[in-house]
């Protein structure tokens, strides 16, 4: 893991659930969006950063893992960090947990930056370390020894 944790609160509503009466597997992706969102905007780099710079993020594969259901109105909790950045390619780490703690939800995702008018990835700016809570220090070196 690198840089530190990010958690999100969100309590489940009822615009959430399926017939089953518990949250919809699509709702999953869209609650760990929020999260993402979330972390960036916190550290500065929200949706009006990325019209502004012309670069943001993108989710280039996401693999979920459903492990306990969640039903209306119960709290949980969004944990999400980065597991490894290098070159242009990021991977992030997400799990929803209820208020016991226990495991709801884990999600592995793929992420890049990307260019919004070149439409082509690009390696990580400051900005963009520092959006997903990273330092400097905390980007491995490539296989050239630069940064990534």
């Amino acid at each position: 893991m690198l840089g530190a944790t990010h958690e999100y609160r969100l309590l489940i509503l009822e615009k959430h659930l399926d017939t089953f009466g518990h949250v919809n597997n699509a709702v999953y992706l869209e609650i760990l969006e929020e999260a993402r969102w979330d972390l960036i905007t916190r550290n500065g780099y929200g949706l009006d950063e990325v019209h502004r710079r012309g670069i943001g993020p993108v989710v280039l594969d996401v693999h979920l893992r459903f492990v306990q259901e969640i039903r209306n109105r119960q709290a949980v909790t969004v944990r999400t960090w980065v597991e490894s950045y290098s070159g242009k390619i990021g991977k992030l780490a997400q799990q929803v947990l209820d208020d016991a703690g226990d495991l709801c939800c884990d999600a592995k995702l793929t992420i890049g930056l990307l260019d919004l008018t070149a439409r082509k990835l690009i390696r990580p700016t400051p900005e963009w370390v520092r959006a997903l809570g990273l330092g400097p220090g905390d980007l491995r070196r490539d296989a050239t020894g630069s940064r990534a």
